[in-house]
């Protein structure tokens, strides 16, 4: 599987004949400097944590340009749907749905989770989740935006992910502290990837203390913008 980071929380995952984009916001993302067409190409998926603006961001552009169907809650995906396309996989805390060949689960994250569209008009979407997406032999674990919560260690010890794409940025998510302590605690990943840092000025501009916490230095793997690995 090749993942890609746009910077923020979002995520190309190209697995084997299946192309996923998770949280798209590329549009407004300061951290994502590369080419939009060549983001998106290809993608037939898209899976949505919650329905903030810098989460939720391209995801109609993105569906209706290439038929892609989207995957999130039940909320989210009415709401595409009230905005003329039909092609969702709708699903809920405790649900896993299966797309494409991949499974995705949804599970449960401390965060809010609304949309304000370009006529000001603020929509009510569902409940903040992660998402944990699967091929059956690589899985991963996008926390979405969160808190540390106990129950991370039921989420883990239930699907096992092994590769955790973790929240570090504070003020709206963990901070870096908290963020290394719930790996450290809750979620042994095999590969540990910080996001939603270094996006804007008011969030965390470096990892250096995430780093400097996790027990496992082995698993830490800072990404670039843009520059895919192969897990």
């Amino acid at each position: 599987m090749k993942l890609t980071w746009f910077g923020h929380s979002t995520f190309r995952m190209d697995f084997d004949g299946v192309s996923v984009l998770v949280d798209p916001f590329l549009n407004g993302n300061p951290s994502f400097t590369g080419s939009y067409e060549e983001a998106i190409k290809g993608v037939s998926v898209v899976a949505i944590t919650h329905g903030h603006g810098d989460h939720f961001g391209d995801t109609l552009d993105i569906a209706k340009r290439n038929e892609a169907t989207v995957v999130s809650v039940f909320e989210i995906c009415s709401y595409v749907t009230a905005q003329g396309h039909d092609k969702t996989n709708p699903l809920g805390k405790g649900g896993t749905v299966t797309q494409s060949g991949l499974s995705f689960s949804y599970v449960d994250a401390k965060h809010s989770s609304s949309f304000t569209d370009a006529d000001g008009v603020t929509h009510y979407m569902g409940e903040a989740g992660g998402m944990i997406i699967s091929d059956g032999e690589t899985s991963l674990y996008h926390l979405g935006d969160t808190d540390i919560f106990a129950d991370m260690g039921l989420i883990f010890d239930r699907f096992k992910p092994k590769i955790g794409l973790v929240p570090i940025g504070d003020r709206f998510t963990m901070g870096q502290k908290d963020a290394a302590r719930a790996v450290n605690t809750f979620m042994p990943f095999e590969v540990v990837i910080p996001c939603h840092y270094k996006t804007f000025p008011i969030i965390d501009q470096d990892h250096a203390i995430f780093e400097a916490e996790l027990e496992n230095k082995a698993a830490f793997r800072p990404m670039e913008v843009g520059v895919p690995i192969t897990l």
